[in-house]
């Protein structure tokens, strides 16, 4: 038995759900589970369904015929279920890469973790624990743009699906993420844009702030604000220090990554308008 995810987005009509399941019943194949969802303010309809089959389906035809019944305009994509590929940047905070090693080493993690490169060397022994290839590429004393073309150029050498930036502490520019649209995936603390630069938590602390949190979204042309696919939040209080407010962050930084990647690997996320609709 094998198993695949159709997602559709198209303008939306009547009896586009009964329409869709139509299509899929002459080609033979089974419904496991669908969600739809209709985005009334742009007239836009979402769709996402475990499809199950005996064997391999002609993936041309099916998507043929239902680009022929849904219009021009409709995104449709399918894809077998498998593990995704990851490649990871990272430059020196440990929490959040530290979690995705031990879950891939585990089996937990649905992908694999092909590589990590990071701007400095300070992760190296911790990675090479988990037998994964790591890669420096320091960018000390040359131009931002050299140094994301040798991070372009090492990436070259992996065939992934999406790249997971666990604490990489560089902007990347415009020109670096149009090679990889909606395939970098970000965490960040939902301090910013409040709280902008070194220690934001320590910042946070000083202005007596009552919550922390973190935020994993897409990266586009804008510092973090691309699509967003999840967030959380925990309250603090003034009896903590900034160090302590800081361990809670990270918590909750390491545990909303997880979390969107669970989602992103397991293909239930729809992009458009610099926004997410999330199955």
């Amino acid at each position: 038995m094998k198993k695949y995810i159709l997602k559709i987005d198209c303008d939306d009509s009547k009896g586009l759900i009964y329409r869709i399941s139509d299509v899929i019943f002459k080609f033979d194949l089974n419904i496991a589970t669908n969600h739809e969802f209709v985005d009334h303010g742009v007239g836009r309809f979402f769709y996402r369904a475990e499809i199950d089959a005996n064997e391999k389906i002609n993936e041309t035809a099916l998507k043929g015929t239902l680009s022929a019944m849904l219009g021009e305009k409709a995104n449709i994509n399918l894809k077998e279920q498998k593990k995704k590929k990851i490649v990871i940047l990272a430059t020196k905070e440990t929490h959040c890469i530290g979690d995705l090693l031990i879950k891939n080493s585990s089996g937990e993690l649905n992908a694999e973790i092909l590589a990590v490169l990071a701007n400095h060397n300070d992760l190296k022994s911790l990675v090479s624990k988990f037998d994964i290839p790591f890669f420096c590429i320091s960018s000390d004393e040359i131009t931002r743009e050299k140094h994301e073309e040798m991070v372009i150029d090492a990436l070259k050498k992996f065939d992934f699906d999406y790249m997971i930036l666990a604490k990489y502490m560089r902007i990347l520019s415009p020109a670096f993420v149009s090679n990889f649209k909606e395939k970098i995936i970000n965490i960040h603390h939902s301090f910013l844009p409040a709280f902008i630069g070194a220690n934001p938590y320590k910042q946070a602390y000083e202005r007596g702030v009552k919550i922390v949190g973190a935020t994993a979204h897409f990266v586009n042309d804008n510092l973090d604000e691309g699509p967003i696919i999840t967030q959380d939040v925990i309250r603090v209080n003034h009896e903590m220090s900034w160090q302590e407010m800081r361990r809670a962050g990270r918590n909750v930084e390491r545990n909303v990554l997880a979390a969107a990647l669970d989602l992103v690997f397991d293909d239930r996320i729809f992009v458009y308008n610099n926004k997410t609709v999330v199955f």
